[in-house]
């Protein structure tokens, strides 16, 4: 069986994503990991299948590249988003469905295959405080350290080492390093089931921009944030330690297209 498939990236964290609305095909958690990994497949930080779902655009399922079903993402949110564009399902706006619930998208901007889009995050707020960082679900668990210099820290074997902490368990989280500057942050992420540091993260971002609020409180919050893979931009409105209009913009990019062959 022969499936078709295109690939996108959102800042450098790019995925397969699979239209299967009109397939029977679930893949299987070997299938994902063979098709994602970067020496023996085509090679992507997750894979994300495109369905129907009654009142919404479209549905959105998300693997992470070791195979395992997951929970939102923020870059691969907005690459479903360009997806559902060049399909002909949307055109300036999208109301889908994640893992966490309903998701709006607009699209701000289209230049042949690059796409600028705003994706509106459910309303989140710090999960707890702890001496050495900040724990916000933002669709996805992460741990936010501020650091003073994050192009200086070994992101992978302190990242992991934060990621299976028993304080996190069963499930773990991701670790994202953040340096505060006065016109930006500056973040690096170690991400669960990538097992290693990916150029950007959306849900990351999205949490490291509040954390920044809880330390330096503001009623509305623009946060423009320098991933590795690009740039992205935060805004929320802050009541406290809660956050509502929470939309991260950032670009999402097709790259190509091809087929899977499924025995």
């Amino acid at each position: 069986m022969k499936i078709p498939f295109s690939k996108f990236e959102g800042t450098g964290n790019d995925f397969i994503i699979i239209d299967k609305r009109a397939l029977l095909w679930e893949p299987t958690t070997a299938e994902v990991a063979a098709h994602c990994d970067r020496h023996y497949g085509i090679g992507a930080d997750g894979l994300i299948l495109l369905s129907d779902k009654p009142g919404f655009d479209f549905d959105m399922k998300y693997y992470n590249s070791d195979g395992r079903e997951s929970t939102l993402c923020g870059n691969g949110g907005r690459c479903m988003v360009a997806m559902a564009a060049k399909l002909g399902l949307i055109k300036e706006k999208a109301l889908f469905h994640a893992m966490d619930g309903m998701h709006e998208a607009r699209i701000l901007n289209r230049d042949g295959n690059i796409f600028e889009i705003r994706l509106k995050m459910n309303d989140s707020g710090l999960n707890k405080l702890f001496d050495d960082g900040y724990f916000i679900h933002t669709g996805s668990p992460h741990f936010i350290r501020f650091v003073d210099d994050v192009r200086v820290i070994n992101v992978f074997s302190e990242g992991k080492a934060i990621r299976y902490e028993d304080r996190f368990a069963p499930d773990g989280v991701n670790v994202d390093f953040v340096t505060w500057h006065p016109d930006y942050l500056d973040i690096r992420t170690y991400e669960r089931g990538v097992e290693n540091e990916t150029l950007s993260c959306g849900t990351g971002a999205t949490a490291a921009a509040l954390a920044a609020a809880i330390r330096h409180p503001v009623n509305s919050g623009n946060y423009k944030i320098k991933t590795t893979g690009g740039n992205l931009k935060i805004s929320f409105h802050q009541s406290g330690k809660m956050f509502t209009d929470i939309w991260l913009e950032g670009p999402a990019s097709f790259v190509f297209s091809g087929e899977i062959h499924i025995k």
